[in-house]
């Protein structure tokens, strides 16, 4: 299996995760400026590192893939997103009906369940069971909204997988980092095909996540 169509997987099902009910409402996503270093699994077994960074002043994040494989690029607030391929200097235009509406907003039907505490890269976070959009994942989440592990909880085995982080740094990130490159060639990806299909892999719901479909295990 192709490292893009599993990683997609979990980020999509754990990156965008649901709201709580009310009285159950844990920050979802980053309070502030961090990029998170995750190691990730599959079925076919270790898939390698990844970085996810978060501008939360302008409700942008990215997600640098490595292996030559480039980096997805999230609005959330317009609920869009971008792949980027600086080696082919290309753009891959992600259809908005591959990302749930309101981008990384959570569903209000959406049941969180608490099931302890952790300790992960030298931070405390609490273990969240998420059901949402006929998906369920478990993911671990400090009180700041940094997500430290994400595992999905799919019924179908070629969309579960893990990921969990290795190293945080919290700091000001780049907004250069943030933006679409210019002078690249634009492609627009089929409707009703998510990322991993590119490559050949499954559809995935995902953290990335943590919706939307992009670089997964």
């Amino acid at each position: 299996m192709r490292p893009t169509s599993s990683l997609v997987a979990v980020l999509l099902a754990t990156v965008i995760i649901p709201d709580a009910v009310a009285q159950q409402r844990p920050t979802a996503t980053p309070t502030r400026d961090v990029s998170v270093t995750y190691r990730g699994s599959g079925q076919a077994g270790a898939i390698g590192e990844l970085r996810m960074s978060w501008l939360p002043a302008r409700n942008m994040m990215r997600i640098d893939m490595g292996g030559g494989m480039g980096w997805m690029l999230m609005d959330m607030q317009a609920a869009t997103a971008i792949m980027v391929m600086d080696a082919q200097r290309m753009i891959m235009n992600i259809p908005a009906g591959q990302i749930p509406p309101g981008g990384m907003a959570p569903s209000p039907t959406a049941r969180f369940t608490r099931e302890g505490s952790a300790r992960i890269a030298n931070l405390d976070c609490v273990n969240w069971r998420v059901e949402d959009r006929n998906e369920t994942a478990r993911v671990c989440l400090t009180t700041e909204g940094v997500m430290l592990r994400a595992e999905s909880l799919s019924t179908q085995a070629e969309s579960r997988g893990t990921l969990e982080a290795t190293a945080v740094s919290f700091g000001v990130q780049d907004p250069a980092r943030f933006q679409r490159p210019t002078g690249y060639q634009n492609l627009q990806l089929p409707s009703g095909l998510p990322p991993g299909g590119v490559q050949g892999g499954q559809r995935g719901t995902a953290l990335p996540p943590p919706g939307v479909t992009m670089p997964s295990r």
